[in-house]
């Protein structure tokens, strides 16, 4: 099968399309056909670092959406033919970027119809994770304030979807191109954050999702009520954060998500009914692994980027 690939850790260039071996489907595992593969800012962070793949060489990619081509001793949901989106492990799972993958059948869900697989696979790892901080582990309710950094991202956008779908009054930071953008997926405010400190202006708020580093850490502290709740995706909490937090009875999180069949199955059903759309930034075939990579890097992306990798 065909694959991106890597033999060292570096930019954008060490990215080559290679032939592998096609996996195959053990036990409780799906192998599914891949027709398009998301990209996050976690493949170029394991693309320049390893993280916790290690040394190369490895394929990159948590983000699929496809057609299942064969199933393992004992799986139930699905048979050849269905097809299904959904995340690999994370983050040992890798291997996304290539025609076939071979995951445990419960890390997808049911494709929606009416959404193609460009948008299907789009969704998990951002979705997840906004589902994750905001539903598993906020448990955000109607009538709470929610503050969501960089509202226009890959998380973030479909952040402040999932948290107007729960009834939450949605506050976002973004650059002004993109308050349009924000204001159009539901946020109740946008905050224009290069020209002003949103520490500044929004205040009383229930839960805090960040997906930026530097001191957005502790100046959304700032933003926050007695009892509320601050998010990371970046594990940008320092320690110097908790005796403030503590005295204020806020709860400081690092969320690394997880591959998650329930969370799937409510994400597709979002999808399905309208509450939940995802910006597509560009679409790429696979052999321009690299170019996708080099175009998120400059952090102006709205939305997601995809691979096509099947006809």
């Amino acid at each position: 099968m065909r694959a991106i690939s890597q033999e060292v850790l570096g930019g954008p260039e060490v990215l080559t399309l290679v032939e592998l071996d096609r996996p195959a489907p053990g036990p409780s595992d799906v192998l599914v056909r891949v027709h398009a593969a998301g990209v996050n800012p976690t493949d170029w962070m394991h693309r320049t670092t390893g993280l916790y793949l290690g040394a190369p060489p490895f394929v990159v990619g948590w983000d699929v959406s496809g057609v299942v081509e064969a199933v393992g001793a004992g799986v139930t949901l699905y048979k050849p033919g269905d097809e299904v989106f959904g995340m690999l492990d994370y983050p040992r799972g890798a291997g996304a970027y290539a025609e076939y993958v071979a995951a445990p059948s419960r890390n997808f869900a049911r494709k929606p119809e009416g959404i193609d697989h460009v948008r299907a696979a789009a969704l998990p790892v951002a979705g997840l994770t906004a589902w994750q901080a905001l539903v598993d582990t906020a448990d955000v309710r109607p009538g709470q304030r929610v503050l969501i950094h960089a509202a226009a991202g890959g998380v973030g956008h479909l952040a402040v979807q999932i948290a107007k779908a729960r009834g939450a009054y949605v506050i976002g930071t973004a650059s002004a191109r993109k308050h349009d953008f924000v204001r159009g997926l539901g946020a109740d405010e946008v905050v224009d954050y290069t020209r002003t400190d949103f520490a500044e202006v929004v205040s009383d708020v229930d839960v805090v999702l960040n997906a930026v580093g530097g001191d957005y850490g502790p100046r959304s502290l700032r933003t926050l009520r007695s009892g509320g709740i601050l998010i990371s995706i970046l594990f940008s909490h320092s320690e110097n954060m908790e005796p403030a937090a503590k005295a204020r009875d806020i709860r400081l999180e690092n969320l690394t998500v997880e591959a998650d069949h329930a969370g799937m199955a409510a994400i597709a059903e979002l999808a399905a009914e309208g509450s939940l759309r995802v910006e597509i930034d560009g679409v790429l075939p696979l052999e321009q692994a690299a170019e996708a990579h080099r175009r998120g890097e400059t952090g102006r992306t709205t939305g997601k980027l995809v691979l096509t990798v099947a006809e």
